[in-house]
């Protein structure tokens, strides 16, 4: 019964949308939302930005129509939506075809996807609603009607700026049906649909021999021309070519450059002069939003061929490579994995981020910065600061590199070895050393790569393995470090006491025998050199605690082992190394007595518990940690 409710509620909605009435019902609608008449352009600008803003950490703009679907190329999207920026304010750019150019897997095909997705949902809104001439093959612009010598009067009356002019179908009915009686013309609101073939059109290159211009352009009706006579006239021509139903939307060439030059030349003239050279009649306007794709190849040997020159001169080129930060690339697979039945299966913490260095480092460039490895190139990417390099540096890595991101391992490649180990016999999870033995074994079978590449990824896996072991290592102390928190809190206190002492240039007291000591350098510097506090460092460091502790008593609030981020760290990591020979024993002895046992337990019970593993999971993470310590 809920689903029947919901069949009529989404009926009425439905009803909604198909309103019918004359030319003189819609020019009383446009003088009071003159945005029913939008062109292409400013439709699909409007609908982004419809959609909302933000701000990204590293000060970059965020679409939020985008913002579900692409990750981490922040870059190549402003660019797009820059050009339907101008492209909406009518300039020139707007005779220009989109050309999407970066290597597979990058996200081309998907932003195109989305553009059309939404412009269907768009058109389905009232903030986007349409209009056309009901029963045109090419749901005309209505304001088409008004005869020219009119629309200056209407745009200085009313606003309302026409440009364009009605095709052969609409200009047939209007002179013999109507008489010239534009007012009685019948419209209707419609809805932008691929499917139904309304304002979305596709366009894929196959065959040249067998391919005909009638996809592009439609074709002689052959089941008419008999009645009519001629071939001129617009009853004997079918108007439904993907160029003609996509007027007033969006076209897609899918990847244009491997089209035959013939329907080359069909872009020129649209991109040009916004008009369709169909058939036996006279230029048709068409308003509509042509985007097309490509790989780095094919876009290269288009440029080189000088017959393309004008079609060149034609194009907004936008680079989109692969994303460059490791957050995003795992919002990628989290997508992907979302989308699949595998629910059942558990992806431990840490596997998608592993894949993900791996997958980052393949496509990131050396730099000539002394002590810039990729790995440290990576984490300043993806917003961590490191000791020599600040986020500052960014913008001076990305500007050294050249080719970034436009080659390298994609996201399809990491996540269909993903699936494979997904799919093995009897998994319940997978870890991220599952993840990076099936990366490793998917090279064998990646045939695009050469053998020097093949070499270089395998040292990369190595680099992703290291980082795992360092982040294995931190989970394990993490989850230990609380069953002797007490230990952290005295370790903490007995810090700060000598912090204190050592800022003020006092001495302490001794609680046992009440004599002055100097504060213990020893404790202080083993503490801070567990996170690269140099010598140099340290009494910045140390003021930076104590002005800190300052501020939180201002505020009624107390200084606790938690409130400073990296002397938590470093309490934790020289709480670790003191306990390194207990959790040794505890995670690689076969034959745990009952106190370690227990130990155990408690780490397992505190990893399913608050870092979102498996009891499996946590098991194997302390034995191959255990593995890690005994080296």
């Amino acid at each position: 019964m809920d689903l029947v409710k919901r069949l009529e509620e989404y009926r009425d909605r439905e009803r909604e949308l198909m309103w019918e009435g004359t030319f003189a019902d819609y020019f009383e609608i446009a003088c009071k939302k003159p945005a029913v008449a939008r062109l292409s352009h400013e439709r699909i600008y409007n609908m982004i930005m419809d959609g909302g803003v933000d701000t990204t950490r590293t000060g970059e703009t965020r679409y939020k129509f985008f913002s579900d679907e692409i990750f981490g190329i922040e870059k190549p999207l402003q660019q797009i939506v820059d050009y339907f920026h101008s492209a909406a304010q009518r300039l020139e750019v707007r005779k220009r075809v989109l050309l999407l150019m970066g290597p597979v897997g990058g996200g081309k095909s998907t932003i195109v996807h989305l553009i059309k997705r939404g412009l269907e949902a768009y058109s389905r809104t009232p903030e986007g609603a349409i209009y056309a001439i009901k029963d045109c093959p090419m749901h005309e612009e209505p304001l088409h009607l008004i005869p020219y010598e009119l629309r200056g009067e209407v745009e200085k009356d009313f606003g309302l700026y026409v440009e364009g002019d009605l095709c052969p179908h609409c200009r047939y009915m209007v002179d013999n049906n109507y008489r010239g009686r534009i007012e009685e013309v019948p419209l209707k609101r419609i809805t932008f649909s691929e499917k139904y073939r309304v304002g979305v059109g596709t366009f894929t290159p196959s065959d040249p021999k067998s391919q005909d211009i009638s996809e592009l352009v439609g074709g002689i009706d052959l089941s008419t021309i008999g009645e009519v006579g001629v071939e001129s006239d617009p009853r004997a021509y079918r108007f439904d070519g993907e160029l003609n139903i996509a007027n007033r939307g969006v076209m897609e060439f899918v990847e244009m450059l491997k089209t035959d030059e013939k329907f080359l030349y069909v872009l020129l003239t649209l991109s040009q002069e916004q008009n369709i050279k169909t058939g036996r009649f006279s230029m048709i306007y068409a308003d509509e939003v042509v985007i097309s794709h490509t790989n780095e190849h094919e876009y290269q040997s288009f440029v080189g061929n000088k017959k393309s020159e004008a079609l060149q001169d034609r194009i907004i080129l936008a680079k989109v490579p692969y994303n460059l930060r490791v957050s995003d690339e795992v919002k990628i697979y989290e997508k992907l994995l979302k989308q699949s039945s595998l629910q059942k299966v558990h992806i431990a913490p840490y596997t998608l981020r592993i894949a993900s260095i791996f997958a980052i480092l393949t496509r990131l460039e050396p730099s000539k910065k002394a002590g810039m490895s990729l790995m440290k190139k990576l984490k300043l990417y993806d917003g961590e600061d490191m000791e020599d390099f600040k986020q500052k540096d960014v913008r001076e890595l990305q500007e050294e590199a050249v080719r970034e991101g436009m080659d390298g391992i994609s996201p399809r490649y990491v996540i269909n070895r993903l699936s494979n180990a997904l799919i093995k016999n009897n998994v319940t999870y997978i870890s991220p050393i599952d993840a990076l033995r099936a990366l490793r074994d998917g090279l064998d079978q990646h045939t695009s790569i050469t053998r020097e590449e093949r070499e270089r990824y395998l040292n990369f896996i190595s680099e992703a393995r290291k980082e795992y072991d360092e982040i294995a290592k931190k989970e394990v102390q993490r989850a230990f470090v609380y069953s002797y928190e007490e230990s952290a809190r005295t370790m903490l206190n007995n810090y700060l006491d000598n912090v204190e002492s050592y800022c003020n240039k006092t001495k302490l007291r001794d609680p046992i025998t009440d004599e002055e000591m100097e504060p213990d350098e020893h404790l202080m510097r083993s503490i801070e050199e567990q996170i690269g506090v140099s010598e140099n460092a340290k009494r910045s460091f140390r003021e930076e605690i104590l002005i800190r502790i300052s501020s939180l008593a201002r505020k009624g609030l107390t200084f606790d082992y938690t409130s400073h981020e990296r002397l938590k760290e470093a309490i934790e990591k020289k709480l670790f190394a003191d306990l390194r020979d207990v959790v040794k024993i505890t995670t690689s002895t076969r034959t745990p007595d009952k106190e370690q046992l227990r130990k155990i337990n408690e780490v397992v019970e505190r990893l399913v518990a608050e870092q979102g593993y498996t009891y499996e999971s946590a098991n194997e993470l302390l034995r191959y940690t255990g593995s890690l310590l005994n080296r």
